[in-house]
């Protein structure tokens, strides 16, 4: 609700999204930046408030002032993951509730029920459902960039508590902080995505969004090793089901328990895949929307190729079809990296995304081959790889 406000309060520049089927557009507020500001200075504004009262013997409902000794808590981080958990799938039987109940016709709103209720459930129902004037859509995805930032703060935190600051936790940070805070600052670019303009709104990605970005995308911090504390901070064995094959892994975090110790040229290996990296997905994605904001800019100093007058085979996306998921494969490997490759734990998000963006491009090709058509078919034969250019 606080990012709810902080959204709708803060100033911020009105972009106009994708044109729909019913040749409507939504309009998004993008003020990412002073939100993620906004939100740092409450939390950092609380703990002062309650260690102050800690200190003057007043008992405090605000819960700040732990034996972590810092703003950002890392032993409240299992209860808040099964009551995000809980909460999604309630938000989920609410849209899809809401969904069965609409009679909009508009492309944003109008239902698309197929009978199957765990079907219509999972993916929903509804493309663009909104809640007193906020796209939950939109605003779900920046609860989970943030939830994700907050989880990394409670990492460095605790790291700098313990005194054991590395290389490691450093390339970690540094990476996940740019990457995070480059989306708040570009979020702009997010109106122009799949998950916008084309996935419905059902538990796939709300849990998406809200659970699983923050929750698994921070997993290089998980240990496999290490004895046990007092007092758990994120257990994996209990973040994954039982009989999963990962759930013999012990309590504690990845680089707080574990020292890895890279060497200066594994260093700049890492940060030169990091920089390839952004180079790539972001330069994809920022080529994709200023051609449909604009279709006649240019693309590496030169005209846009343009297949059927729709379809843009210029710059990164003549390169690959998909090249900004090989950016983002990149991205997702350089978090892992800092880690090592003493245990495969810290490059689950990687293999994760790997699966997940081929799915992905599957669900797109096939979408955009019923779309486009002979176009489509066109653009295929000029760009014929789909993700990693004489690959794949």
């Amino acid at each position: 609700m606080a990012l709810r406000f902080a959204g709708s309060l803060l100033s911020g520049k009105i972009v106009p999204g994708a044109i729909l089927s019913d040749s409507t557009r939504l309009h998004y507020r993008c003020n990412g930046s002073d939100v993620v500001v906004s939100t740092e200075n409450g939390i950092l504004f609380l703990h002062f408030v309650d260690s102050f009262l800690s200190r003057s013997g007043i008992t405090s409902s605000v819960g700040f002032a732990s034996r972590d000794g810092g703003p950002y808590k890392l032993d409240i981080a299992y209860g808040l993951l099964m009551l995000l958990s809980l909460e999604n799938m309630m938000v989920a039987l609410v849209l899809y509730a809401a969904g069965c109940k609409s009679h909009d016709q508009g492309s944003s709103l109008k239902p698309h029920v197929t009978g199957n209720l765990i079907h219509d459930w999972w993916f929903g129902i509804q493309l663009n459902p909104q809640f007193m004037g906020v796209d939950l859509k939109f605003f779900f995805v920046r609860a989970g960039m943030l939830g994700w930032l907050l989880i990394n703060l409670s990492v460095l935190a605790k790291n700098i508590q313990e005194g054991s600051f590395s290389r490691s936790m450093v390339l970690y940070q540094l990476f996940c902080v740019f990457y995070i805070l480059d989306y708040f600052f570009y979020e702009e670019y997010m109106t122009t995505t799949w998950d916008i303009i084309a996935e419905r709104l059902g538990f796939m990605l709300v849990f998406g969004d809200l659970v699983w970005i923050p929750f698994t995308f921070s997993i290089q911090a998980y240990s496999s090793s290490g004895a046990e504390k007092p007092y758990s901070y994120l257990s994996v064995k209990r973040f994954f089901s039982v009989g999963n094959p990962l759930a013999g892994i012990r309590e504690g975090w990845w680089l707080l328990r574990n020292k890895v110790e890279l060497t200066t040229a594994a260093a700049i290996a890492n940060c030169l895949i990091f920089m390839i990296g952004y180079k790539v997905f972001r330069g994809a994605n920022k080529q994709k929307h200023v051609f449909k904001k604009s279709p006649k800019a240019p693309i590496w100093g030169k005209p846009p190729k343009v297949i059927g007058g729709k379809l843009l085979a210029s710059g990164y996306w003549g390169v690959a079809r998909h090249c900004n998921y090989l950016g983002d494969l990149l991205l997702a490997l350089s978090f892992s990296l800092p880690c090592g490759a003493s245990s495969p734990v810290p490059y689950f998000y990687p293999i994760y995304l790997l699966i997940l963006l081929i799915w992905r491009e599957r669900r797109d090709e096939a979408r955009c081959a019923e779309k486009y058509k002979e176009v489509w078919a066109e653009y295929c034969k000029l760009v014929p790889w789909r993700i990693l250019p004489y690959v794949y």
